[in-house]
């Protein structure tokens, strides 16, 4: 298979993977109308782009790993693939700690606002992170990549999944 094709394929996965979550987004909206979503549309607002994020992150593990099939023969796109997503897993284990670590006191300052929101962000993609990671640790061609993969996607996980069931725990409490 030429190179453009193999391009073309992986693209059109992609394409695929918005055009359905862009569907079920439509769907959700158009079974959710009514006097709530107007009153509390920026809730509703966020809960779509939520349900967006979600299934495009599944939809999209598709084309994800059929361009890793056709990256397999190339090892060094392997070690600076495991390197990074090692380097990136080390980021939620930062988050994680800021996370869990005593707030202080004093009035918070801009730049610590910014951190709790990239640390939101980052906690809220951690699962699809992990999953590509896991997708790309079946895929890789040797050991050395394919460990350095699974540490990855065992950070992830290992971070998010308190984190989920803390955030599950304060909501069902009254």
């Amino acid at each position: 298979m030429r190179t453009l094709a193999k391009v073309g394929l992986v693209a059109a996965g992609y394409i695929g993977a918005f055009a359905l979550a862009s569907a079920v987004v439509a769907v959700h909206i158009a079974a959710t109308s009514g006097a709530d979503r107007q009153q509390y549309g920026a809730m509703f607002s966020f809960g779509d782009d939520l349900l967006f994020v979600a299934v495009f992150g599944l939809a999209a593990v598709i084309p994800f790993g059929i361009a890793l099939v056709f990256l397999r023969p190339y090892p060094s796109f392997w070690r600076v693939l495991s390197l990074t997503a090692l380097f990136f897993a080390a980021t939620a284990v930062a988050m994680f700690f800021s996370y869990v670590a005593p707030q202080p006191s004093e009035p918070q300052s801009a730049a610590r606002a910014w951190l709790a929101v990239a640390g939101l962000l980052r906690t809220v993609l951690s699962p699809f992170f992990g999953l590509a990671c896991l997708v790309a640790a079946v895929i890789a061609p040797s050991r050395s990549p394919r460990l350095g993969l699974l540490v990855a996607a065992a950070l992830e996980g290992s971070v998010f999944g308190p984190i989920a069931l803390t955030w599950l725990y304060r909501v069902r409490l009254p």
